[in-house]
């Protein structure tokens, strides 16, 4: 069983952990890779983590904390029109991404282990209550514009909110994919489409 221990050090181990899967991915990394890229022992590592695996699901819970702590702030403009908040945040998941794209192949690892890994349920846990944070985020947006009369009465919040994050994971696919594929642009044509069929009022475009 993990000791308790300093948490930072735990962080740097996650890490570099995060690095180094990133790098050759899970199936190739080995512990003694990760010890030396945090720069601790061996048996380090397993003081905090009792196997490969659940130091591969830290990366990934961490990965996904971070990534909803980032988006929450980015929707939180309070003052500022429904298209300029929202705007900001599609800008925001967009560039968040490509900022790290090296790091995507990680996403695909994470992905595949909602299938094989034998801790496959934790994983689909993790994605859904982050997919669900995420529709939300975008959802009481939209409903805080119905209220103020920016967006049409009758749009389904949470379906519109559903499709975006749909649209958004579409879009960092590619772009990972191919290099020359510019998704910031693709999803800021995307968004101008988006808003005018939501019939918002004051549309802003975001700053290019």
């Amino acid at each position: 069983m993990p000791r308790k221990a300093d948490p930072n050090r735990k962080q740097d181990i996650i890490q570099a952990a995060c690095r180094v899967f990133a790098q050759k991915g899970y199936a190739a990394t080995r512990i003694i890779e990760v010890a030396e890229a945090a720069s601790v022992g061996k048996g380090t590592i397993y003081e905090y983590f009792r196997s490969k695996e659940a130091l591969f699901f830290a990366v990934f819970e961490s990965m996904m904390e971070g990534a909803t702590g980032i988006l929450a702030q980015a929707g939180d403009t309070t003052g500022k029109s429904f298209s300029r908040r929202i705007n900001t945040l599609a800008d925001s998941i967009i560039q968040s991404w490509l900022s790290q794209i090296d790091m995507y192949a990680l996403v695909m690892e994470f992905w595949s282990a909602t299938a094989s890994s034998p801790s496959r349920e934790s994983f689909k846990a993790v994605f859904q209550a982050g997919y669900r944070d995420l529709r939300a985020i975008i959802g009481d947006l939209i409903r805080e514009a119905q209220n103020a009369g920016e967006v049409a009465k009758d749009i389904d919040a949470d379906k519109v909110a559903a499709a975006l994050v749909g649209t958004w994971d579409a879009l960092l696919l590619q772009a990972w994919l191919d290099s020359e594929f510019d998704a910031l642009a693709t999803s800021r044509s995307f968004m101008e489409v988006v808003l005018r069929g939501l019939g918002a009022a004051n549309i802003t475009q975001p700053q290019r």
